[in-house]
């Protein structure tokens, strides 16, 4: 019981610091100078690792809902690097590049923001959690790997696909959509 809380204790204590050392990097600390010119490709790099996370921890639940245990373990660890290298790539890329601002204006707005605002949330409250599901299961404690599992999925799931969708609506909503609010419902009547 000691080595679990001391477990649970030291992940909270490590996340915490990650957070801060994440908002320091996006909002605090000016974007670095560099001529390498990966760096520019990282934010769609970060969109593909979420993206593969998401797929991974969908059919890891599928696969352990059906008892495939291997199966699960194999994607869900999967999952896991996909979304360590997002959290890599993603500092690197804010270390270089700083906040990207939103230029869409009129309804998508407000739409974005929310997407923004509960994705940032989320994986604030993401991190610990899937690493104590991570630790439960390495730890053999399996009824608290699934009682934990059971937040943890949807909250990752989330977490990686409006990953994604904030990447796509920075940087590939078509320019009309950008522009006011009545381009919102005739790009929609349109397609």
């Amino acid at each position: 019981m000691q080595s679990t809380r001391t477990v649970i204790i030291s992940i909270f204590l490590i996340s915490f610091l990650a957070i801060l050392f994440l908002v320091w990097l996006i909002y605090l600390k000016a974007g670095a100078e560099t001529d390498l010119p990966f760096v520019q490709h990282l934010s769609a790099t970060n969109a593909i690792l979420n993206g593969l996370s998401a797929i991974c921890v969908y059919l890891g639940i599928r696969f352990i809902k059906q008892g495939k245990r291997v199966l699960h373990q194999r994607l869900m660890i999967t999952a896991f690097i996909f979304s360590s290298l997002f959290l890599v790539s993603y500092i690197i890329y804010h270390h270089f590049h700083g906040d990207t601002p939103f230029q869409g204006q009129g309804l998508i707005r407000p739409i974005y923001f929310f997407i923004l605002i509960s994705h940032i949330s989320l994986s604030v409250v993401v991190l610990p959690i899937v690493l104590i599901t991570f630790a439960f299961a390495l730890l053999s404690k399996f009824v608290l790997h699934r009682r934990i599992a059971r937040i943890t999925f949807p909250l990752w799931l989330y977490v990686s696909i409006t990953g994604v969708l904030v990447y796509a609506m920075l940087n590939h909503l078509p320019e009309t959509l950008l522009q006011d609010e009545t381009s919102l419902g005739v790009f929609f009547l349109n397609t």
